[in-house]
């Protein structure tokens, strides 16, 4: 079991995508799992064949639990018994024998949150669909059959989601606010160059091409790091942990209340449109409850704006063990002092939140500068 956050400490399995017998590729999705914030797809972190599955569907279990054995290429079979005098692993736990139906009570379904709230998108009656995963679990392959076969009413998501939710965000919001010594540094930035240069550049896209003002933020932020990797970093166990690659996590709301930050992986080396293509796709799969494992654990840092209609300055808490988060506000026109004369221009404040234990101010606003020097040349991102 995957851990997929600071504070997560168990996860529920809801779906197996593969069966013992299947070949499997690295970062081929194994299995969807559900926590407190999400419902997550797990990647394989290998390639080889499932020997065997050690969970099943609705078991909920600690991270670091084995949920499978897989055995890679050049290893030999795994014996049908081992020998008398070989004791059992103690890492992996023995096969479960198979659970016997268990009767559904009247009026209640059987499914994964996943394949719920696909459900919900597709317009499906759950009453009518016949679950085919364990003791009539209903599945997201049976809810596509469904919709094929007929229109259905719209399901309402569970009630309890947005609640269990608000329970991992407050642990791990007061966590950062109890162990982590803040500091927080802001700067204004002129937004003019990159504002026009979007305007060139969506002139000739469509609506779904373009490329909106938070994707040069993000990519600034990515590439900064470069200069300051001390903020691409954790703090783990007591000591500042180098992160080689930099995988900015975005913060994304939720329908309904709520936010989860995915990571966009290799954030610095992205073309701007292919980075904002993949930004729009995490938003769509985040809001549908389809991340997968790795966005949800490899964020080495976090970016978060609350758009056009959001407040001038965002001073927002670190999600641990990151040791950084840079907040925007709103980018809008304000008097900017030009040589001797006050003009308007497009303006966005900046802040970063950083962790004292690791960095200080003074780098800290060295950070910001790079970030302000890098949007004044937005063709270059």
């Amino acid at each position: 079991m995957p851990i997929l956050g600071a504070d997560m400490k168990e996860g529920t399995l809801t779906e197996w995508r593969k069966r013992p017998g299947d070949s499997i590729e690295r970062g081929e999705i194994i299995a969807e799992i559900e926590t407190d914030k999400a419902d997550v797809e797990v990647e394989c972190f290998l390639a080889g064949v499932i020997e065997q599955l050690l969970i099943e569907p609705g078991d909920k279990v600690p991270v670091g639990t084995p949920l499978a054995i897989i055995r890679t290429e050049g290893a030999p079979e795994a014996p049908v018994a081992p020998p008398a005098e070989a004791p059992a692993p103690a890492a992996v736990p023995p096969r479960r024998p198979r659970r016997e139906a268990v009767p559904v009570p009247a009026g209640r379904v059987r499914i994964s949150p996943s394949a719920r709230q696909f459900a919900s998108e597709l317009g499906v009656d759950l009453t009518a669909v016949t679950g085919s995963g364990p003791d009539g679990r209903i599945m997201r392959r049976d809810i596509e059959l469904a919709a094929r076969a007929a229109p259905a009413k719209p399901l309402e998501e569970a009630p309890d989601r947005q609640a269990r939710m608000r329970q991992a965000i407050a642990a791990a919001m007061s966590r950062s606010s109890r162990e982590i010594p803040h500091f927080h540094v802001t700067l204004d930035i002129d937004m003019s160059r990159t504002m026009r240069w979007l305007a060139r550049q969506n002139k000739s896209r469509t609506l779904k091409e373009r490329i909106l003002y938070v994707a040069p933020l993000i990519k600034a932020v990515a590439v900064a790091l470069r200069e300051f990797p001390e903020l691409n970093a954790s703090w783990t166990e007591g000591r500042i942990v180098t992160k080689p690659s930099i995988h900015v996590g975005v913060a994304i709301s939720l329908r309904g209340g709520g936010l989860v930050a995915p990571a966009l992986h290799d954030t610095d080396q992205q073309p701007l449109d292919e980075l904002m293509e993949d930004f729009r796709d995490l938003v769509q799969r985040a809001r549908g409850w389809k991340l997968r494992s790795s966005e949800m654990s490899d964020p080495t840092i976090t970016v978060t704006s609350l758009g056009e209609e959001g407040p001038d300055t965002v001073i927002g808490l670190i999600y641990p063990p990151q040791v950084a988060l840079v907040g925007f506000g709103r980018v809008k026109q304000r008097p900017w002092s030009v040589g001797r004369r006050i003009v308007s221009r497009s303006g966005i404040t900046a802040t970063l939140s950083a962790d004292h234990r690791v960095v200080d101010g003074h780098r800290g606003g060295l950070f910001l500068a790079a970030i302000d020097r890098l949007l004044q040349e937005p063709a270059k991102l």
